[in-house]
């Protein structure tokens, strides 16, 4: 079994004709993660070809076996309904179960019974065989990307990768639902999560203060710029996010990169940068948040001083329809 599984790995380019990868031309190509209703070969619309950020390709127009190779994928998979039978898992922790599934739906996972494919971020392509995927859906980027073992994944089977780092998880939603034929499924999630929204901001009392949105880092302070989900997502209900005076930015940019989403604030700044605003606290468990306020320069900050100080979640740090549904239940919360 072993060896015949090894052969069919190492033959992505003869089966890659066999699972028919399609290009659409310039003029009628979809946009990344639209599907087109079927092909010239195949009438009665039983593939779709796909855009996606690896290529374009012809998969099933209702999948049965969707296999994520990307922990990060599967809650938007599971919000859509799609048929997830197996999915790549990371190592238990404060932020995942015990399979190594995000918190915020591991328990949607479970009532599912999707499986554990593998723990770790070193693709198992043995295990990806054995679940008889119909089709792959896995990460262009992170730490879960999939890029450099895509031609042996589309090999196996159809596979589709998407960025998630470049875009809001409304607009992921879409183009997996457009990718999966369930576009239905995802304007219905994000319908309904709309309609939180607006039920929430109705409900609260919005301090007068800007937001500061933080992770609490040894060196440089990664701030959520309003470009960021999290900072969408506290704009959405009226709150201000706080823009970082760019003459404060840490010369490291260590997390954020040259990303938009993410401005890095030196320690020795916080005063300056942050100035008079409450504090939103994304994946810091209260230990953390109660240690950082406790801080030499943090200790007199006004949004210390003045009870401002605010925890959105362990699972705020990585936004799916799940945890950004779980921020807007901790708002309500707080903000009522």
């Amino acid at each position: 079994m072993a060896s015949s599984i090894r052969a069919v790995l190492a033959a992505p380019a003869v089966l890659a004709v066999v699972i028919g990868l399609a290009a659409c031309g310039p003029s009628g190509a979809p946009a990344a993660g639209e599907a087109s209703g079927g092909s010239p070969g195949n009438p009665a619309g039983e593939v779709r070809a796909v855009r996606h950020d690896a290529g374009t390709t012809d998969v099933p127009a209702a999948p049965r076996r969707v296999v994520s190779v990307s922990v990060t994928m599967t809650g938007h998979l599971l919000a859509l309904g799609a048929p997830v039978v197996a999915s790549q898992a990371t190592a238990p922790g404060p932020l995942t179960d015990g399979n190594g599934f995000f918190k915020q739906w591991a328990g949607v996972a479970a009532q599912r019974g999707v499986q554990v494919l593998y723990q770790g971020f070193e693709p198992d392509l043995e295990k990806v065989v054995a679940a008889k995927p119909d089709l792959i859906v896995g990460a262009a980027t992170g730490a879960d990307g999939a890029l450099k073992v895509y031609d042996r994944l589309k090999a196996i089977a159809p596979t589709v990768l998407f960025r998630h780092d470049n875009l809001t998880w409304q607009e992921l939603t879409t183009r997996l639902g457009a990718a999966l034929g369930l576009e239905s499924g995802a304007a219905k999630v994000i319908a309904g999560y709309d309609a939180r929204v607006a039920e929430v901001k109705a409900a609260i009392r919005k301090p007068g203060q800007d937001a500061v949105v933080l992770r609490d880092n040894p060196t440089d302070i990664p701030v959520f710029t309003q470009a960021s989900a999290q900072g969408a997502l506290l704009a959405s209900l009226g709150f201000t996010v706080h823009p970082i005076d760019p003459s404060l930015a840490a010369r490291s940019n260590t997390e954020g990169g040259a990303r938009e989403d993410i401005v890095n604030v030196a320690q020795e700044n916080v005063v300056k940068a942050f100035g008079d605003s409450s504090l939103f606290f994304v994946g810091h468990s209260p230990e953390q948040i109660a240690a950082t306020r406790a801080k030499p320069l943090w200790k007199d900050l006004p949004a210390v001083t003045g009870g401002r100080v605010h925890d959105l979640g362990l699972d705020a740090f990585r936004i799916d329809y799940f945890s950004a549904s779980n921020v807007l239940d901790r708002i309500r919360r707080e903000f009522s």
